[in-house]
């Protein structure tokens, strides 16, 4: 309504204070105390327009007149219409009996009995709008009376009945709503839904914006059938460099539907904190460096995941997983040198306690950059990492680490062969704290110390050739490693054999020896692309590592990887790993694309099957994401995930849209299983939902939701 409601408030406002009018017309008769204007009258003042078939103008009363077949117009964009006007200069008032007005691009229409308009505010009296077309509308809103404030710029509509047809839906005793962007203080429009399991939803949020760097939304909601809470969402702009986002919330369950599904927990709580700023050493402390500095953090705790469940009516729209992680990243950056400093803590969502869950409380690096000498043949770079290890019940530990590789590198036989060799100095120390008790008392563990050299040779080489308007590119890069020595004491001596063992994974005096042995290695690659008009057609890269000791795992695993982009709207992308001691692919993953103007097919299947902590892990995933344009007015969609291993489906959705000019409907099925947290173990809830969608355009629209819980 407000596109409509603006133009006329811009035109009465004009028209108050012109300076100066100017009347033209076919028939044009003038006395000392008025004009009289009639066939083809048009009025300009300022950048204001006005025709009619008659006009008076009042010289004494400064009172202009429009009779018959009045258009008024802002700019090319908006007209009324209307069967008589009058403007009261002197005393600030306009009226229009009746109005007619239209918005030309979202061809939106008006009609009023009366619109009647004085100083800085006007109203609206006995209203008809849609967006449909007006001689048979299929949708319109009627109101009784609507009032306008120019110096607050707020609007209000009372008593606005939606008809579909003739058929009244919908009745809204009153709102309100602003015309400009300023924020401003209030309630929001609500959210309803309706659940099998959960009963009848309301949610009615409340804005509060006292300061434009600032703004604060409470979200109190009630599901009739489960419980009640509230949340809220603060957020801040403190710098023109730095901007944040504090998130709470808290939801209380009824004792029958936490017994029901044997919830780990009657009350849901959590926090989420989000913070950026892009030049907090300027900002904060006034230095300014030549480097950038930033913060950034993502923050987030709950008790578990139903915290996010309940954060909206609509399951479907949360992405949640077992793990969630909280980091806090500061770090300053300049031409040489990087200096981080990282906290990370992790959220095992399947646990009803993660006091034994390691977390990085902090990590600090320090990270010089790449550095030539000898007309850059010679290269090196320094890293160095310091870990703190931390968690309420248990060891922990603070390691440090120190990485050199240097670099001599060069270009042979006109750059047809690049050479490199690169020797690699590595080194760690680790100390511990923290109780042992928790886990074994009888561990000892020993301060650590771990170095490392090693080589790296590397041999490469790429061709180019066209033909036409095709490029071929192929290259070629042979990498040969080579351990030198390796030293070690302390806890990495006391306990190398156990942990680099077979049960190893399964001992806790293990959680902070994660050493890998080196192997002297070649790693094979080959690559391919293939361009046509700067176009890429061909991607294919095939990689194979080769190790020199006696053991079973000789070869790695063979990696081919191959992207195709086919005519007609086709790609094709597929990743394979083949491990040739188990003879069998161990990773596989497929992705196929089809894309033109009506039809949208995008299908993936992922397959894995390896080792992991000595136990075999199957995963076999499949998407599918589906649509088609039947036509201008109907768009049929479905989306499709099902996980092979397990059995389970994890989500599903078919349905359909029907679009017009002026109204849009839609109905979709829906399936989606969320994870919940019972007093067992983690588990999920198989939801099936029916939406249907109403959007009347271009005033906007919902989305009704009837969800049906299936554990």
């Amino acid at each position: 309504m407000y596109k409509i409601i603006l133009p006329i408030m811009l035109i009465f406002t004009s028209a108050v204070y012109a300076s100066n009018i100017e009347i033209y017309a076919t028939t044009l008769e003038s006395n000392e105390t008025s004009v009289s204007a009639k066939d083809d009258v048009v009025i300009l003042y300022n950048k204001q327009y006005l025709s009619a078939n008659e006009a008076i103008y009042n010289r004494k009363k400064k009172e202009l007149e429009l009779f018959g077949n009045i258009m008024a117009m802002q700019g090319s964009e908006y007209f009324a219409l209307g069967e008589y006007a009058k403007i009261d200069v002197g005393k600030k008032e306009r009226l229009f009996a009746p109005l007619y007005m239209i918005d030309k691009k979202s061809q939106v229409w008006m009609s009023t009995a009366q619109a009647e308009a004085k100083d800085r505010s006007f109203s609206l009296n006995e209203g008809m709008l849609s967006g449909c077309n007006p001689t048979e509308p299929l949708w319109k809103i009627y109101f009784s009376s609507s009032n306008y404030d120019a110096k607050t710029k707020w609007m209000n509509v009372y008593n606005a009945r939606l008809h579909i047809y003739d058929i009244p839906v919908f009745y809204f005793p009153y709102f309100g709503y602003s015309l400009d962007t300023k924020r401003r203080s209030g309630f929001l429009t609500p959210a309803f839904g309706l659940s099998g399991d959960e009963g009848f939803y309301y949610e009615q949020a409340y804005y509060v914006s006292v300061d434009d760097q600032w703004d604060l939304e409470f979200r109190p909601q009630i599901r009739t059938q489960r419980g009640q809470g509230i949340y809220a969402d603060l957020r801040f702009v403190d710098s023109s460099v730095a901007k944040g986002e504090l998130n709470l919330g808290y939801f209380k369950e009824k004792s029958e539907y936490a017994n029901k599904y044997d919830l780990a927990h009657e009350d849901h709580n959590g926090v989420a904190f989000k913070y950026q700023n892009s030049a907090f050493l300027w900002d904060w402390f006034g230095l300014n460096f030549d480097g950038q500095s930033g913060i950034y953090s993502d923050i987030m705790w709950m008790n578990d995941v139903d915290f996010l469940n309940l954060s909206n009516n609509d399951e479907t729209r949360n992405s949640t997983s077992n793990q969630v992680d909280s980091k806090v990243n500061i770090f300053y950056n300049e031409e040489k040198n990087y200096i981080g400093t990282y906290f990370k803590y992790f959220l095992d969502l399947s646990k009803q306690s993660n006091d034994d869950t390691i977390q990085q409380l902090p990590v600090v690096q320090y990270h010089h950059y790449l550095d030539t000498v000898l007309q850059d043949h010679l290269l090196y770079k320094l890293d160095m990492t310091f870990n703190n290890f931390q968690r309420p019940r248990g060891k922990t530990a603070l390691e440090s680490n120190i990485e050199i590789p240097i670099t001599l590198q060069g270009s042979f036989f006109n750059d047809y062969l690049d050479l490199s060799y690169q020797a690699n100095l590595y080194g760690r120390y680790i100390t511990f704290g923290g109780d042992s008790t928790f886990y074994n008392p009888k561990i000892k563990y020993d301060n650590g110390i771990f170095g490392r050299y090693y080589h790296l040779l590397k041999a490469s080489t790429s061709l180019t050739r066209g033909f036409n308007n095709i490029a071929h590119t192929i290259a070629f890069e042979l990498a040969y490693a080579k351990s030198e020595s390796d030293y070690k004491s302390g806890y990495y001596d006391d306990y190398e054999s156990l942990c680099s063992g077979d049960l190893g994974w399964s001992s806790d005096v293990c959680d902070f020896y994660n050493l890998s042995d080196l192997k002297d290695a070649t790693q094979i690659k080959f690559s391919q692309y293939l361009f046509e008009d700067g176009k890429q057609l061909l991607y294919h890269k095939l990689a194979q590592r080769v190790t020199y000791d006696s053991t079973a795992d000789r070869f790695g695993e063979l990696e081919n990887e191959l992207e195709l982009d086919l005519a007609f709207g086709f790609s094709y992308y597929n990743d394979t790993f083949y491990n040739h001691d188990l003879h069998k692919i161990t990773k596989l993953l497929n992705s196929v694309r089809y894309n033109d103007e009506s039809i949208s097919i995008d299908v993936n299947h992922f397959y894995e099957d390896i080792i992991k902590s000595h136990d075999e892990v199957k995963n076999s995933y499949f998407t599918a994401d589906a649509s088609y344009q039947y036509s201008a007015r109907y768009r049929y969609f479905g989306k499709y995930a099902y996980d092979f291993e397990n059995a389970v489906k994890k989500s599903m959705e078919v349905g359909f849209l029907y679009s017009k000019r002026c109204w849009d409907f839609g109905l979709r099925y829906v399936e989606n299983n969320r994870p919940i947290l019972t007093n067992d173990e983690a588990s999920s809830v198989h939801d099936k939902y029916i939406y249907f969608t109403v959007a009347l355009k271009p005033m906007g629209g919902s989305e009704i939701k009837y969800k049906m819980s299936n554990n």
